[in-house]
């Protein structure tokens, strides 16, 4: 099987080139694939967040909304407490 080597801009002006289905095709390809790494980064996000709770002593889960946003702040800030 042969190989391409095309840049950016070589790809969006094929696509282009394409109907208007197949436009879309590629479209939702794309979609799926940034919702994909979307749900991937939420995901290590969320446990990064309990693992740093855990760490300080506290639960995620039993947080409230409010505690969650100052816990979040606090991490955002520490250095703040050092001055």
């Amino acid at each position: 099987m042969v190989t391409l080597t095309l840049s950016a801009e070589q790809v969006i002006q094929l696509v282009k080139q394409l109907p208007p289905k197949d436009k879309q095709t590629v479209l939702d390809a794309l979609s799926m694939e940034r919702n994909l790494w979307w749900d991937t980064m939420l995901e290590q996000g969320e446990k990064k967040m309990h693992q740093l709770a855990r760490e300080g002593g506290l639960s995620w889960d039993q947080m409230d909304e409010q505690a969650r946003l100052d816990f979040v702040d606090n991490l955002f800030h520490e250095d703040r407490d050092a001055t």
